[in-house]
């Protein structure tokens, strides 16, 4: 195998997988790699540079990492190239994968990402290896963007490997997160997403001993978000939810009237077990608040079933959770032994065909839900922002609204990806809105 390196790094390629905490921390890599000028290779041959930005939240990640490691390593008996794998697989197993795969020539943990520039830039890596914000995690042409405001998390659920991963939480300063905000409408942004592991326990006291909350930032963020036309947040925990938080989302215009937040389990029994650290009392009486407070929300979640001994009745706990949340969207999955986590020894796992039953028919009902909340949805006049170009027409134009809906449309000739127009719904055929571009009133 050649061991070669590139006598110069001109080209790069970055994979990214896993949670938008990756895909903002890639989005800032690129920009500095084209920032010291090298550009994007559309394919591995072209690349002398390639960085795989890794996930480990489920085994099925990791899996197919080493899949394209394989792909990789034949690469590099074809020409000279520098593979670095960073992340959370690398911090997670660092040690494995520079013995399974020698070839790797750097890994770095989720506090190392940016050392790459230092590669390559012909330097040394540096030896911190504390977490450090960036300036700005934009990519170029994106209308959409995230804007991470901390890292880590302190809650170590018995299921997650993020703690482990990720490390303890660490909150980026209000004044950073305002700076790159009020830089993003002059390149074309209309909507922001902060980003956080727990994003509403972000914590920031100031050098004056001010103690800084979400929902002050939030408040804060709204003020100098001229230009944006929605502010969205993920992921919140349930726990976090303060009344204070609630009241700002009522009250901020600019503030998405959608919110994910993840349920997990509706049984009490099982989020006790999984550590959540809040009940199915606490869950619902929160959407109700949230519905008093804005009746027009929607919401999307995360779903577990098959936790380690879960019974009927904790899984009919859930689907009646999800009845009552009624979401537009969700993420449904079954348990999956991560190792590293208490979940893996607890007595009572399920076989995996009890899992994927109990699997199916959530997922058979949340469809029913969410077909009919989008059909609720798809009446009225609404504000889009146009995303792209239907793939199954040219002549139509896909759009997200507030409520995060997708809606395809018949378009004005001047409208432009990226504007901000106003669209009639007509229609909603599967879980996708239909509708055309009207006049602004």
């Amino acid at each position: 195998m050649s061991s070669k390196r590139p006598s110069k790094i001109s080209r790069y390629l970055i994979e990214t997988y896993g949670c938008e905490m990756n895909i903002a921390e890639s989005n800032s890599l690129e920009m500095q790699l084209k920032g010291i000028g090298l550009e994007k290779a559309e394919t591995p041959d072209e690349a002398d540079l390639v960085v795989l930005n890794t996930c480990s939240v489920r085994k099925s990640a990791e899996n197919r990492i080493w899949g394209r490691l394989s792909l990789f390593a034949k690469e590099k008996t074809k020409h000279p190239l520098i593979l670095i794998v960073t992340g959370c697989m690398a911090e997670r197993i660092r040690e494995e994968l520079k013995a399974e795969a020698p070839f790797i020539d750097y890994v770095f943990g989720t506090n190392e990402k940016f050392e790459i520039v230092n590669i390559a830039q012909g330097r040394d890596a540096g030896e911190d290896s504390s977490y450090e914000f960036v300036n700005s995690y934009y990519k170029e042409g994106d209308v959409s963007t995230f804007v991470p405001i901390m890292n880590g998390c302190n809650n170590f659920c018995t299921y997650c490997i993020v703690p482990y991963t990720r490390g303890r939480e660490v909150s980026r300063p209000l004044h950073e997160v305002l700076e790159e905000v009020k830089a993003l409408p002059q390149k074309g942004v209309k909507e922001i997403t902060l980003l956080g592991q727990n994003v509403n326990s972000y914590h920031y006291v100031d050098e004056q001993g001010n103690v800084i909350t979400f929902p002050q930032l939030l408040k804060e963020v709204c003020k100098v978000a001229d230009g944006i036309e929605w502010i969205r947040f993920e992921s919140p925990h349930p726990k976090d939810f303060s009344d204070e938080l609630i009241q700002v989302i009522a009250e901020e215009e600019k503030v998405a009237k959608h919110l994910h937040i993840p349920l997990q389990s509706g049984s009490s029994r099982i989020l006790r077990l999984m550590n959540r650290r809040y009940d199915r009392e606490h869950f619902i009486r929160l959407i109700e608040k949230l519905r008093e407070a804005t009746p027009s929300i929607t919401f999307s979640t995360d779903v577990m079933v098959g936790f380690p001994s879960e019974t009927e009745e904790d899984f009919l706990d859930t689907m009646s959770v999800v009845e009552f949340m009624r979401c537009t969207e969700a993420f449904m999955y079954y348990w999956n032994p991560r190792e590293g986590t208490k979940a893996v020894t607890m007595e009572g796992q399920l076989s995996v065909a009890d899992k994927k039953a109990r699997l199916a028919r959530l997922i058979e009902r949340q469809q029913e839900i969410f077909h009919a909340e989008k059909t609720k949805l798809a009446t009225g006049v609404h504000k889009l922002l146009v995303t792209k170009v239907s793939r199954d027409d040219e002549n139509q134009l896909l759009g997200r609204g507030e409520n995060n809906e997708m809606v395809a449309f018949n378009h004005f000739e001047n409208c432009q990806i990226g504007s901000i127009v106003h669209v009639a719904y007509t229609d909603c055929k599967g879980n996708t809105i239909i509708g055309h571009q009207v006049e602004e009133k």
